[in-house]
Formats: structure tokens, C-alpha cells, sequence
């Protein structure tokens, strides 16, 4: 076949010329801010993050403040205010269950509101999801080469844990930003540093004090004296105030401290309420002693106990919780509270416990200062719902905060008392059973809020519950028996700025990230856990012996 000739103006004829592309009209870039905003408020907030990516200005409208606060109410503020018991009866309208920037009900979380443009809703979003998943960063601080004897004690306020222990003395570390030792100070009492009996036995932070730049301490000894310590957060160091003379009392085995109030309580089971005179932070030291206002003798107090004080309107609540061994029940939880006035006096003091009514103490306490409420004496036998009796074992730790007791046990459950308390009534509810550990619960801590955190000893499993509203409804009680009433901390790799994996360690005070951490198998837990609005702290001992505080992150 013969080819047909070429031909260029054939050629040019039949070339296709280039057809234009038609964009469509770009109308988003049309719309004002105020409408963009109001289509982004429908968005579930998977999509909303989606838009971060899209542009400049849709990474700046879909951040906007409004936008996760409204988030930040109606997924963690509106859920919580509508689980508590009686909140309409409380004079709150079903309307402020609702989201609006002005009638809104905030409850607890009303203090982030008043900070105005100060609060970042959407990192404050971003830190409750992560709790409510249970994810986090994980790092660890050594801060003991060695056991210490008697155990190191460790209290968490505010981004600063306290320790103490005998060895290193009392220390403060940091725990926002670059973790470190902050300030230490040596505890050796009429310089005789081998004497066992100047060991720190026990430990309290003033949390009622608000200051951003001290921190009030107390620190209990073997040999009975106590000691009033301040925090200078901004110069880096410990100061100590007073120091109380050594008592024929024995150890004191738990203290609190609430300026101008302080409480101890004695191996002996003496508990003594002192009252400082009014004095300011920065003092170096205060010169006249405290006053001694009550002191009580207990016969049925016995460990782990744990006290408390908290302040109302017309007086102080003192509060000692305990456990309490019963006949045939087992181990059972008991309260004292010690009212005083605000002029210091002695107003009365009520004793109740969670034991079923037909079974008697053990012990029965020859105080004739402490008398139970006529309202226990008046309660009839409570009938325990199935997956709710308490736990027959010792509890290993005891965590108060009002109203919320919180017991745990070494067969793998906690147990949760709901403390109904008012001028008239001291009642601790029926004890709910909470299931979801693998392994003996070693320590536990509640916030007043209801939420709570548990420490397994060995393992390192932790779990975070909510325990506001308690175990009342058949959905709680249904979830709780199921063992899904808590979320299990998984940690997740932390990445370093510089990609670096693992950082060396080689004394106290060095911290070690971890791009993948796992608990070693054969570390313990020393039965402290604490933990603030950002993170979780645990005090964990390796098999060599070191000791490291262990901070899971959610911020």
C-alpha cells in the first residue's frame, strides 16, 4: 500500500487545538467569617480538625475560641451536669443544660469561663479527649539510687511533686516543660543524721493556700515532731518555717495541713489539731508556737487512714477516714469528723462507719469526746445489691475527698463509699464494688470532682475512673459489673525534638523520654499515685532497687 503524502497544511488542519479548563466559581471565598463560623459549628469535630489543612484562613476559622467551647461544653459540661443527682432541683434550668455562650451552667469547669480570652478551649479539648481515650505521653525521672526505709513519700500539687524520704531529704521537681529538681533541703534534725527516728514518716501540701509563687509543706517525723516548710518557687528553694519538739506519742503516721490548721495522727492513735497564729508566707520563720486545740484518742482507727480538712461558711471539718475491722464482714471503713468554729473552739464531733448494722467492731472505741451521729444509730440494715457488697479484705490505700471514699484492696477491686455530710447528718453510704483491674490494686487516688485514679502493683496498669453521681443508676451498676467503668492508660511515644530515642541516665534527677515505654515486670509500685488536670504521677521501683517517678502526660 502506498503511503499517502504529507501534508502540512493537512497536518495543521486536523491538530486539535487546546480547550480551557473552567474552574468553578469559588463562593466560600465570597462568605464573611460569621457564616463560615456558623457552618463550621454542625461539623463533628473529626471533620473540624480536617479543615485545618484546607487554607490560611480556614486553619484560623475552624480554631476559633467559640467554636470549641461550645465543643468543650456540650461533649464533657452538659453529659456531667445531667448525670448528677437533683441538679434540677437545684434551682438549674433544663435551659442552661443547653449550649449558650450566656446562661450556660459551667458547675467546676466555671473557673475556665471567668479567664475570659486566657483559656484555650481547644487545647482544654484536646486534654479532656485524651483522658476520656487514656492516651499520653510517658516520661521517668530517677530520683533515688536506693530503697529508702521507711518508703519515700511523694505529694503532687500544681506541677510540683514533694518528696521526702531520709536519704535525699525534702525535694521539689518541676513537671511542666523540662522536668527537673526545682529545690532541696537537707532534713536532719539536732545534726544527728544517723538516728532512724529523724525519718519522714508523713506528708502534706497546703492546697487551700493559693500562690503562684510558694508552696506551703508540712513533713511528719518518727520521733513525733512535725515540721511547717515553704516552697519559694521563684528563687528555687526550701525554707523551714517551724519545727515542732519531738512527742512521746510515737510516729506521726498521717498529718494535713490547711494554714492556719494542722492535724496529725500519732502510731498511738493520737489525733492532735493545733491552730497556728496568723502569719504570711514569706516569713522565714514563725516564732510562736501552735496551739493545741483538741485531741483524741481512737481505739478503732486503723491503717491505711487518711485525713483531710476542708472549710464551710461557719466552720473547719476536720476529717479522719480509717479502716475498720468487723466481725464475719470482714474489713469495713469508718469517718470521724471534728467540727470547729472559726474562732478555734471545739463544736462537736460525729463518728459513723460503713459497717452493716447487726455486725459490731472489733474495737470499740473508750473516747468520750467522739460519739456517733444519732442518725447512724437510727439507719436500718442496708439491703447491698448484687456487685455492690465491699470488699472483705484490708484495703491497701485510702483516698477522701468529699463526699467521695475511695478503698483499694489487694484482690484486684476498689471500693467506692458515697459521705452524705451536713449540720445535722454523717452518713457513708452502701460500699460499690469497681472492677477492671488484672493484678492487686496497690494505691488509689480521688479528686473531688469524682474522678479517680488506681495503680496496680505490679505490671504498672492504670486506669482512670468517674465516679461522679456514683454507682446509683442500672446503667453504672451494668457497666461497673462488666468491668467498663474505668479507661486503662496506654501511653504512646513520646517524640523528641531532636529524634533522639532513649537519653542516658546516671543519677538522681535525670530524665529519660521514651519513644516506646514498657513497664518493667519486675518493678513495683509503691502505692502513691497522684495526679492534677494535665497528668498522672507514679512512684515506681525497679529491681535494682532505684526509684522513679513516672509522669504520664495528656496535655
Amino acid at each position: 500500500m502506498v503511503k499517502r503524502p504529507f501534508s502540512d497544511a493537512e497536518d495543521v488542519a486536523v491538530s486539535p487545538s487546546k480547550r480551557l479548563r473552567r474552574h468553578p466559581a469559588d463562593r466560600l471565598s465570597a462568605l464573611s467569617d460569621e457564616i463560615v463560623l456558623r457552618t463550621l459549628s454542625f461539623l463533628p469535630i473529626s471533620s473540624l480538625v480536617v479543615c485545618h489543612r484546607l487554607s490560611r484562613r480556614f486553619y484560623t476559622l475552624s480554631g476559633d475560641s467559640q467554636l470549641w467551647k461550645s465543643a468543650y461544653y456540650n461533649r464533657f459540661v452538659k453529659p456531667r451536669a445531667s448525670r448528677i443527682p437533683g441538679i434540677r432541683d437545684q434551682g438549674v434550668s433544663s435551659a442552661s443544660l443547653f449550649y449558650s455562650s450566656r446562661i450556660s451552667k459551667w458547675l467546676e469547669d466555671d473557673h475556665l469561663v471567668k479567664r475570659g480570652n486566657k483559656t484555650n478551649w481547644k487545647k482544654q479539648y484536646k486534654l479532656r479527649h485524651n483522658w476520656s481515650k487514656g492516651s499520653c505521653d510517658v516520661s521517668e525521672i530517677q530520683i533515688a539510687e536506693r530503697p529508702s526505709l521507711p518508703p519515700m513519700l511523694v505529694r503532687l500539687h500544681e506541677d510540683v511533686v514533694i518528696t521526702a524520704d531520709k536519704a535525699y531529704g525534702l525535694r521539689a521537681w518541676i513537671m511542666k516543660g523540662s522536668q527537673r529538681l526545682l529545690a532541696s533541703l537537707d532534713l536532719i534534725l539536732d545534726g544527728k543524721q544517723e538516728e532512724v527516728w529523724d525519718a519522714p514518716t508523713s506528708l502534706a501540701i497546703d492546697t487551700s493556700y493559693s500562690s503562684l509563687l510558694s508552696l506551703r509543706i508540712s513533713v511528719g517525723f518518727a520521733d513525733g515532731r512535725f515540721g511547717v516548710y515553704v516552697l519559694n518557687k521563684g528563687s528555687g528553694s526550701l525554707t523551714c518555717q517551724y519545727m515542732h519538739a519531738a512527742s512521746t506519742n510515737g510516729t506521726v503516721s498521717a498529718i494535713a495541713y490547711a494554714a492556719p490548721y494542722l492535724v496529725t495522727m500519732t502510731d498511738a492513735q493520737l489525733l492532735s489539731l493545733y491552730s497556728f497564729p496568723p502569719q504570711s508566707a514569706d516569713v522565714d520563720f514563725i516564732s510562736d508556737p501552735p496551739r493545741l486545740l483538741a485531741s483524741l484518742k481512737s481505739h478503732t482507727a486503723w491503717p491505711p487512714l487518711t485525713l483531710s480538712i476542708r472549710t464551710s461558711l461557719s466552720s473547719i471539718v476536720i476529717s479522719i477516714a480509717y479502716a475498720l475491722p468487723t466481725y464475719l464482714s470482714g474489713w469495713s471503713v469508718g469517718l470521724q469528723e471534728l467540727h470547729i468554729s472559726t474562732e478555734g473552739t471545739v463544736i462537736h464531733s460525729r463518728l459513723t462507719s460503713a459497717a452493716n448494722q447487726g455486725f459490731t467492731p472489733l474495737f470499740v472505741s473508750s473516747s468520750g469526746f467522739s460519739t456517733p451521729t444519732s442518725e447512724a444509730d437510727d439507719t436500718q440494715p442496708r439491703n447491698a445489691q448484687p456487685g455492690s457488697l465491699p470488699s472483705l479484705t484490708k484495703p491497701t490505700s485510702l483516698s477522701y475527698s468529699h463526699p467521695y471514699l475511695l478503698a483499694s484492696h489487694p484482690d484486684n477491686t476498689l471500693t467506692l463509699y458515697l459521705v452524705q455530710s451536713n449540720e445535722t447528718t454523717l452518713v457513708v453510704g452502701n460500699g460499690s464494688r469497681l472492677w477492671g483491674h488484672t493484678s492487686s490494686v496497690s494505691g488509689a487516688h480521688v479528686g473531688d470532682r469524682g474522678k479517680a485514679v488506681s495503680v496496680s502493683a505490679h505490671g504498672g496498669e492504670i486506669r482512670v475512673w468517674e465516679l461522679e453521681g456514683g454507682i446509683s443508676s442500672t446503667t453504672s451498676r451494668k457497666r461497673v459489673a462488666a468491668g467498663q467503668a474505668s479507661i486503662q492508660i496506654r501511653p504512646e511515644p513520646k517524640h523528641s525534638e531532636h529524634g533522639s530515642g532513649v537519653s542516658g541516665m546516671s543519677g538522681p534527677g535525670r530524665q529519660r523520654s521514651h519513644t516506646g515505654y514498657a513497664v518493667d515486670e519486675i518493678s513495683t509500685t509503691k502505692g502513691w499515685v497522684g495526679f492534677d488536670e494535665e497528668k498522672v504521677v507514679v512512684l515506681r521501683e525497679k529491681g535494682q532497687g532505684t526509684q522513679a517517678l513516672v509522669v504520664y502526660d495528656f496535655s
